[in-house]
């Protein structure tokens, strides 16, 4: 990633940039002892492990409206910091939380309810995902029977993830948080996808982030069910669509995957994404938004 300038915020110390988030502590204090961290959500639009350019305008403000939305919908501890909306510097109002800090499992906790993407790789390959069988001649975009719990290891910052089997994972973070993660991932996947199909949309797929707070209670961290995170189709599409890009009409940053992927053939610097894609990106983004919220 090229260099960030953060955003200087009266009150706030700035302590990292990531792809697409700047990460504050109140004045005075570290990330090792913050009580509260101000996540500020960025234009920046990242794919194959590169930040492109330009952004996506309104990015920032549509996924932290689209994440505190499914917050409030969720009946699961989240780090949202009662309040503390109120509290956000009005410089970055609509576009940052004011969150507790999580000691994170090392851990993206994906949800797969459809088969695309990296696991429809797999399971050309081998007839399963991360070690799960699944049934013979199904397609891509195919829903699964049921949905299914496929791991990932949080790679060092510059690394790629790694999908992992479950029994990796509990190699990694013990049987009762592998068991307690999965078990939670699922449940929320359940509810989020019923709550979508009711509004026309399908939750292909998804991931999850969790830490431990103060008092050792597994909370739901970082984004969630957003377009950055997950995979959002159109259900009428997907049930009239003859071939796997009609039935994939996507809602989210796949439209920016699917552009590089056909220009770009992820050696050296990434090229500009073109005016049309940005424009598209943004608009499918808003739709989505003003589609579950309704």
């Amino acid at each position: 990633m090229g260099c960030v300038t953060a955003q200087v915020l009266p009150g706030w110390t700035h302590v990292y940039s990531g792809k697409v988030r700047e990460l504050y502590v109140p004045e005075g204090s570290d990330t090792a002892d913050a009580a509260e961290l101000l996540v500020v959500a960025s234009d920046r639009v990242s794919a194959f492990d590169h930040v492109l350019e330009p952004g996506i305008p309104r990015k920032g403000e549509l996924l932290t409206t689209l994440s505190n939305w499914w917050f409030s919908q969720l009946d699961v501890p989240n780090h949202l910091v009662p309040g503390g909306a109120d509290r956000i510097p009005a410089e970055v109002a609509g576009r940052s939380m004011l969150v507790k800090p999580l000691d994170m499992f090392p851990i993206e906790c994906v949800v797969r309810g459809y088969l695309t993407g990296s696991g429809w790789a797999e399971y050309q390959e081998s007839q399963s995902v991360t070690g799960i069988p699944l049934p013979a001649g199904l397609r891509n975009g195919d829903r699964l029977p049921e949905p299914i719990f496929t791991p990932a290891w949080k790679a060092p910052q510059g690394e790629h993830d790694e999908n992992i089997s479950f029994e990796r994972m509990v190699e990694i973070v013990g049987e009762d948080a592998a068991t307690a993660l999965r078990d939670l991932s699922l449940e929320v996947y359940s509810t989020a996808a019923q709550t979508a199909e009711a509004k026309g949309l399908i939750i292909a797929d998804t991931k999850f982030e969790f830490g431990t707070d103060a008092d050792g209670v597994i909370t739901l961290g970082d984004e969630v069910l957003t377009s950055d995170s997950s995979r959002y189709w159109d259900l009428a599409a997907w049930n009239a669509g003859g071939t796997p890009e009609e039935r994939m009409a996507s809602f989210d940053k796949q439209i920016v995957r699917d552009w590089l992927a056909a220009n770009w053939d992820k050696q050296g610097t990434p090229p500009e994404l073109p005016a049309v894609i940005v424009a598209q990106t943004a608009e499918r983004y808003a739709e989505l938004i003003e589609r579950l919220t309704a």
